[in-house]
């Protein structure tokens, strides 16, 4: 399939060939509504992208093209997403993103592996990605996407968010790419109450699902932490508000003193 711009055949802004200016972001996805609704995005906040579909064009456009930054699908067609971000790393050494739904974590782990530097959710949030175009994840603005923090640390929860891992208490805990996301969501808001819908949008990219799939999600990820990991952190239902990642039991009395209802069950 052609590659196209974010806004079609010509670019709304840069220069008036856009030949002549690399696009910001070669997104290479084989949706082509996702992609076509997440380049419009980009484009709103000011970033040139270039669409393509497959694996082999994506390579074919990071040549003739030379984009700043490059996301791709999980999985990927004709030529996978580990074997571009390799490629890549050959050809014209930029940051690679790689995103990703449950169907696709084996190809993301890999492509992490192959030197991608971050993951991402598939369907996509452009407010966790655009961070990483712009080298920012707003504590410094001199910080590029290679350069992000590796580990995240909350309690005795440790979460490598580039290499796709999470320990607790140095031990191993293997989740799948959902409820990996969810994690790292809430590790990101430690000891604050994220609400349901804002879970919902950042975990699946949609305002409403089905009542019981964010339930599920979280109480897996809960009893893995708590049964298998024996972490000393749970996460709490807090109701009729959404759900806390509570790491310090003096905290946690607080709420209770004051009147919070909160669930743990």
């Amino acid at each position: 399939m052609t590659p196209h711009e974010a806004h079609g055949p010509s670019e709304a802004h840069g220069p008036p060939d856009p030949q002549l200016a690399p696009p910001d972001l070669l997104l290479a996805d084989p949706d082509p509504d996702l992609a076509r609704d997440v380049a419009a995005r980009f484009l709103a906040a000011g970033v040139r992208t270039l669409v393509c579909h497959d694996g082999a064009e994506a390579l074919l456009q990071v040549g003739a093209r030379r984009p700043r930054a490059v996301l791709l699908a999980a999985p990927l067609p004709l030529v996978g997403a580990a074997a571009v971000t390799e490629l890549i790393a050959r050809l014209h050494p930029v940051p690679v993103i790689v995103g990703a739904g449950a169907e696709g974590a084996a190809e993301a782990t890999a492509a992490l592996s192959a030197g991608a530097v971050a993951f991402v959710a598939r369907p996509y949030r452009a407010e966790e990605i655009l961070p990483l175009l712009r080298g920012d994840r707003g504590d410094r603005g001199d910080r590029t996407a290679g350069d992000a923090p590796r580990m995240l640390v909350v309690g005795d929860i440790e979460l490598d968010a580039e290499g796709f891992h999470v320990y607790v208490r140095g031990r191993s805990l293997t989740l799948p790419v959902r409820e990996f996301l969810l994690l790292r969501y809430l590790m990101e808001r430690p000891n604050k109450v994220v609400s349901r819908r804002e879970l919902t949008k950042a975990l699946w990219g949609v305002d409403k699902l089905d009542s019981n799939t964010l339930t599920v999600h979280v109480r897996r990820v809960r009893n893995k932490l708590r049964d298998e990991a024996g972490s000393r952190c749970t996460i709490d239902a807090i109701r009729g508000m959404g759900y806390r990642l509570e790491c310090g039991r003096e905290d946690a009395a607080a709420s209770d003193r004051a009147g919070v209802k909160v669930n743990r069950g």
